[in-house]
């Protein structure tokens, strides 16, 4: 992190700000259209991980209501997390010191293996944390045949 100021021509009101390197670039074309459009999308944080039963995503949604989320299996086993962070309401009188909660569309999508059950996922919402468990399906061992040796 870096305390280095602005040297792109933008202004800062405080002058321990981090620095973003980034801040100033016009990013043109494709998903980076639309300026802290990535940020929306990058910004809802997942983790994933694999136990003995199943595939676990876990996914921090503050502030969302589960109505606001969609979890959707596309066909190629594309798990696809999606929803909209609302727009906290503005007060005429309000003055904002800083906003640095996200809000808008979000979506994560990730591609599953082949060793998952896509039928039987399931989703639950709990104290603003989203929890996916995508069952694994049972690893069928080969059958093994003993064969005597003759002579």
């Amino acid at each position: 992190m870096s305390l280095i100021p602005s040297f792109f021509g933008g202004r800062r009101n405080n002058t321990f700000d981090l620095w973003d390197p980034f801040q100033d670039f016009p990013f043109t074309g494709g998903a980076l259209s639309v300026p802290g459009e990535t940020a929306l999308f990058a910004n809802t944080r997942i983790d994933w991980k694999e136990t003995p039963e199943a595939h676990v995503f876990k996914a921090d949604l503050p502030g969302v209501k589960k109505e606001e989320v969609k979890v959707e299996v596309e066909e190629g086993r594309i798990l696809q997390i999606s929803g909209d962070r609302r727009v906290e309401k503005e007060e005429k009188n309000d003055k904002w010191h800083r906003v640095e909660r996200s809000s808008g569309k979000f979506m994560r999508r990730f591609r599953l293996p082949e060793n998952v059950k896509v039928n039987e996922v399931k989703a639950a919402m709990e104290n603003g944390v989203l929890t996916v468990t995508v069952p694994k399906a049972e690893v069928k061992k080969p059958d093994v045949k003993a064969i005597d040796i003759s002579g």
